[in-house]
């Protein structure tokens, strides 16, 4: 499932303005801050650090400053959200990149119990999971809805070329295409009962049944 803030929430930031800043981007005044002691860690009032603020509004180079100032990129707010989580669930893929490239903890899980890579495939985000694939997070981590990135490509996803492309990435990835729901329903099962016959016949030909 998706991981994010509730409605409105971006908005209510912090009187930190190292928080507002990350909010609207503004590098040069994160530096100033950065360099006058302002906290990188500090949290507003839903436990997001400014680099989780910059994230949301996937503000790239207000994102770059506060890591390269050495930002932990696995802080997680009140909901479980961190930049990493966060990125990967949104397809902010640049910023995901610089996540990776600093620490990203790829065992990590959102409030769902889901990695990164389960959101991004749910919500079609293509290059989000092959980075994710390829950066070594798990295929068949198991959500605490029971669900696989696999199954909720499928089951949440629309069929369309998006999703069909993550499919195939993730059983060339090795993804087990028999791993079922909590009630037994396969992937194909699920594939075959929306219809979704090119995503069905991937399956079958990686052994799905």
């Amino acid at each position: 499932m998706f991981t994010g803030m509730p409605a409105g929430a971006a908005a209510r930031v912090s009187d930190s303005p190292l928080h507002a800043a990350a909010a609207r981007g503004d590098v040069p005044a994160i530096g100033r801050l950065l360099r006058a002691g302002a906290g990188k860690e500090a949290r507003d009032a839903s436990g997001s650090t400014a680099l989780l603020v910059a994230t949301r509004a996937n503000r790239v180079e207000a994102a770059r400053a506060l890591i390269e100032a050495g930002a932990d990129v696995n802080a997680k707010d009140r909901i479980g959200d961190s930049p990493y989580l966060y990125a990967g669930a949104r397809g902010h893929l640049e910023v995901l990149r610089m996540t990776l490239a600093h620490g990203a903890d790829l065992r990590s899980t959102n409030r769902y119990g889901g990695t990164a890579l389960i959101p991004a495939a749910e919500r079609g985000h293509v290059d989000t999971v092959k980075t994710l694939v390829e950066a070594g997070v798990a295929v068949d981590h198991v959500n605490r809805l029971g669900w696989t990135a696999l199954l909720e490509a499928v089951i949440l996803g629309d069929g369309g070329e998006r999703h069909r492309k993550i499919v195939a990435i993730l059983l060339e990835a090795g993804a087990d295409p028999n791993l079922a729901d909590r009630d037994g329903v396969t992937p194909l099962q699920h594939a075959r009962a929306r219809g979704y016959r090119e995503i069905e016949r991937a399956l079958r030909a990686a052994g799905g049944h």
